[in-house]
């Protein structure tokens, strides 16, 4: 449900935006939706109608404690109150990352794979230090 309002919410957030005296001079007329879709519902349902993800959606099956409401999986990325299963993609990221995703869920499935594996961590290499 907090989706759907949030999609409104910026929905209208983006039609004022639009409207504001700077933007004005740069948009003859409002495409999607429309301007004659007015009602909270009326915007929900054009988001649905047209909307989609990003291409690289994330943060949909958060890592983080048993406890807190938001989290899906654990440190060791097993899904909370399942036996056998794992999350090993962007999706167990608690937050979107400001970069292309594809480099962190290599490096996702690389952590994974030695956890499952029952790998140790390999040491952090020590860097020289600069005077």
């Amino acid at each position: 449900e907090i989706d759907r309002r949030v999609v409104v919410a910026g929905m209208k957030l983006a039609r004022r935006l639009l409207a504001s005296e700077p933007l004005k001079p740069y948009f003859a007329y409002e495409d999607f939706p429309g301007p004659k879709v007015t009602s909270d519902e009326e915007l929900l349902a054009a988001a649905t109608q047209r909307g989609t993800t990003t291409f690289h959606p994330g943060c949909t099956c958060r890592m983080g404690p048993a406890d807190a409401p938001w989290a899906v999986v654990d440190d060791q990325l097993r899904v909370h109150g399942m036996e056998g299963l794992r999350v090993i993609d962007a999706s167990i990221m608690p937050r979107m990352i400001s970069a292309n995703l594809n480099a962190s869920t290599l490096i996702i499935a690389d952590k994974a794979s030695d956890m499952i594996r029952g790998k140790a961590p390999e040491a952090a290499a020590k860097l020289p230090e600069y005077a």
